[in-house]
């Protein structure tokens, strides 16, 4: 009988088996149902992507029956919280744009969900629901019926092992072993011996070539074949494509010289060009992993948490040292780095950075909270279940909910030359077979091979994430931690840097604090201390190291105002602590509140003001000076004009200085740079100046010991390092050198590589050596000229 195809799956199916609707046959009903979704969610475009893109939906009826127990559901889960639960499952059938599109509008067929992310090289999907609308179990059930059925073991959740890809290390065993004997094999061909045993059997060792080759010619190249077959189908032409078609050439080729006992064939040149290329693949794979792991393990945020000792004793450990059964003090505004349980009686947790959801969720002592919340309001004290995950600390800072959108100028270089790349090599390569078959045909076939092989825009692509990774691990390992590799190359950009003040061109370890006002008694101190405790501001930390110890009191209400200050509640006595207008002090003499100054007012009684005499960072007037050649510079404050003076015999001369900012008028002041052209860095604390931080085009934090920065920043440098930050710039300016140079030497290669396959002077295994060759190439150059620029940008 004839066979028709699935419109779904693609699949033949025979006419007596063949189901009908809209006009369309379908092989099962399982593909009906799957267009039925499509059809009423309004969804059919998925068709438009790919020809019969779907997989076959399989009988699941009751597999996934264990979903309905709450316990094992949760050990699936990243993260739940009250309505909203994130899990990521394996989806092993991901492979085309028709599967990334429909794996991320799951919401269209599913209400409860709210966001799918498909990481495609892993081939997960993270999915973000309501779980009071929708199930885990009901959303397995969904992917499976469109054809994207999840592969779940427990086993791998509970021991955190994970299945590890080996095939291309099998392929590259394959392809040696074959490429080894037949060289063994081709011996007597190379040096044409006469002599009657060899010329007797040669037939024999031919044929026994012939089957060597299959195996590296079928398996061991079966990817390119693969990745060039979906290329073509889906109307777009990748680097795999005249690979796949050189292989098969030259295959074809020799089968022809040995059926036809026209020579030996090309076998020794097949299997070896297929080793060289797999080898070459196996090292750029290892170098992305090396990044990867580099990346993982160096990018430890400088920030701090503060464990409790014995005797509630307070000591500040950095968030890698957290171990299972820690207790942890959390303040206002910190970030909760692990899972753990409220040992405190409630607490406000902002799971923004998670889910996007900027509204607090409150619990109670002994409920479970998750890390990556932003504990809001008084402090609160909770005991470690894990410990800290940094790449999931990693995860959460690089959640696309605070991706900025970045101009990635290199990006679009290496896809506008890989686009018309491939299609200009097939021309190049038939256009020289054409030309060489009337001159010699033995040589058309090496030049058409070689034309194939040795021009690869593979260096072309590496060049700009080699560079910027590599960028990335040098300045990390100097403290100075970003997001992500496009970071750099718009630190490149900056011609303008605003400053916060507080916290950042000022030290929080060190400043002289004098008090002036009515004495303190003992119970007044005890107040003031503990309502200093949940707070994170530059000047609370301070001065919570500055006042003596003081007995523990329960706070009964605690509200931190950003940019004024801080109200408590105490046993029914409200405690204000701020800015002189938040205390109510508008109608005295401006001269008396000039200074920097945190004032008190406890139960309605004014009391006093503790004055800081700011201590600056060292090296900031070096610093200013150097960065003053080539930025404009701008100081942004929320306190008064008290320090002006200061700053202008510090500072170098033409420095902005702009006091008395509200948060959001440090907002505004960058989107007005903005608007007039400038492209804006701005340097805060993560604090008073998280909009600032997100508004401008790259937002540094400056951590001080403290468990706290902005989603929307994309750097954190350690405030021991501040003087470096114009080496910093430099240096980002020197990787968009580096990568430059580095493309002008890929393209180099290719005009070179293709000169000597054109005229024949380039035989095909040579080709295949040069290509991995030139991958090596590339990537030692950019490593060593960005390091060599690491050394030599003067700090």
């Amino acid at each position: 009988m004839d066979a028709s195809k699935c419109f779904h799956c693609g699949l033949d199916i025979v006419e007596a088996e063949e189901i009908v609707f809209d006009e369309k046959s379908f092989c099962c009903n399982g593909c009906k149902t799957v267009y039925e979704i499509f059809s009423v969610n309004d969804m059919t475009c998925y068709y438009d992507f790919e020809n019969s893109p779907g997989a076959t939906p399989l009988d699941i009826q009751g597999k996934y029956d264990f979903l309905d127990n709450d316990q094992i559901v949760a050990k699936l889960l990243e993260f739940e919280e009250e309505k909203t639960a994130i899990v990521s499952l394996s989806i092993p059938h991901i492979h085309c744009s028709s599967c990334i599109w429909i794996l991320e509008n799951l919401q269209k067929l599913e209400s409860g969900i709210s966001t799918s992310q498909v990481n495609f090289s892993q081939k997960k999907v993270r999915i973000v629901y309501d779980q009071t609308a929708v199930s885990l179990k009901s959303i397995v059930l969904l992917l499976s019926r469109i054809g994207y059925e999840p592969y779940i073991t427990l086993e791998n959740y509970e021991t955190g092992s994970k299945n590890v890809d080996r095939s291309l290390t099998y392929k590259l065993g394959v392809a040696f072993f074959c490429f080894g004997n037949i060289m063994l094999l081709s011996f007597p061909e190379y040096f044409e011996v006469g002599e009657y045993w060899l010329d007797t059997y040669k037939p024999f060792f031919r044929g026994l070539i012939l089957i060597l080759s299959l195996p590296a010619f079928l398996y061991s190249a079966s990817g390119y074949y693969v990745s060039a077959f979906k290329s073509i189908k889906s109307g777009l032409l990748n680097i795999d494509v005249p690979i796949a078609l050189g292989i098969i050439v030259m295959f074809v080729r020799s089968l022809v010289d040995i059926t036809f006992n026209y020579g030996s064939g090309f076998f020794d040149s097949l299997t070896g060009l297929i080793f060289f290329m797999l080898l070459g693949k196996s090292f750029q794979m290892k170098t992305y992993n090396f990044l990867n792991f580099e990346r993982d393990f160096k990018s430890y945020f400088p920030i701090a948490i503060t464990r409790l000792m014995d005797g509630n004793k307070e000591e500040s450990i950095p968030v890698y040292e957290i171990e299972k059964g820690d207790r942890l003090l959390i303040r206002n505004q910190e970030l909760i780095p692990v899972d753990g349980i409220l040992m405190s009686e409630t607490a406000s947790i902002d799971y923004s950075f998670v889910t996007g959801e900027a509204d607090p969720v409150t619990k109670k002592s002994g409920d479970k909270i998750f890390a990556g919340g932003k504990q809001m309001g008084k402090v609160i004290e909770m005991q470690v279940l894990h410990s800290v995950s940094q790449s999931y600390l990693t995860q959460l800072w690089s959640n696309d909910i605070f991706q900025k959108t970045v101009d990635q100028k290199h990006k679009s270089i290496t896809d506008t030359v890989s686009r018309y790349f491939t299609p200009i090599l097939l021309v190049i390569a038939f256009v020289s077979f054409a030309f060489w078959l009337f001159i010699d045909t033995k040589t058309a076939f090496n030049v058409f091979t070689a034309i194939l092989i040795v021009a690869c825009p593979c260096a072309l692509a590496l060049t700009a994430p080699f560079t910027l990774g590599n960028i990335l691990r040098i300045v990390g390992k100097q403290k100075f931690y970003l997001k992500n590799a496009l970071v750099i190359e718009q630190l490149a950009a900056v011609d303008t840097i605003v400053f916060d003040k507080t916290g950042t061109i000022t030290t929080n370890k060190k400043a002289a604090i004098e008090y002036k006002g009515k004495t303190l008694v003992h119970h007044q101190l005890a107040f003031v201390k503990n309502s200093l405790r949940a707070s994170n501001h530059p000047l609370s930390r301070m001065l919570y190291d500055f006042l003596p110890e003081t007995q523990s009191v329960k706070l009964d209400d605690f509200v931190e105002i950003t940019g004024k200050g801080i109200q408590a509640t105490i046993d029914g006595i409200v405690v204000q602590l701020g800015s002189a207008s938040f205390c109510g002090l508008e109608s005295q003499d401006s001269t008396e509140i000039k200074n920097t100054s945190v004032h008190i007012k406890i139960d309605g009684h004014y009391l006093g003001a503790y004055e800081f005499k700011n201590q600056y960072r060292d090296g900031l007037e070096h610093l200013f000076q150097d960065l003053s050649k080539k930025y404009e510079l701008k100081v942004l404050s929320g306190d008064n004009e008290g320090e002006r003076a200061t700053l202008e015999t510090i500072l170098p001369r033409g420095t902005e200085l702009v006091f008395n900012q509200k948060p959001d008028e440090k907002l505004e002041f960058i989107k007005r740079l903005q608007e007039s052209g400038k492209n804006v860095m701005m340097v805060g604390d993560g604090l008073n100046d998280a909009g600032a931080l997100a508004q401008s085009n790259i937002g540094i934090s400056i951590s001080e010991n403290v468990n706290v920065f902005s989603p929307a920043c994309d750097g954190i440098l350690e405030a021991n390092e501040f003087e470096k930050l114009n080496y910093f710039l430099q240096l980002a300016k020197k990787s968009m050198l580096v990568i430059k140079m580095s493309f002008g030497l890929s393209l180099l290669y290719n005009i070179v590589g293709l000169s000597f396959a054109i005229t024949g002077n380039l035989l095909p295994l040579v080709a295949a050596i040069l290509m991995p060759l030139s991958t090596i190439t590339i990537v030692s150059f950019v490593t060593i000229m960005s390091n060599y620029y690491g050394r030599k940008v003067v700090k």
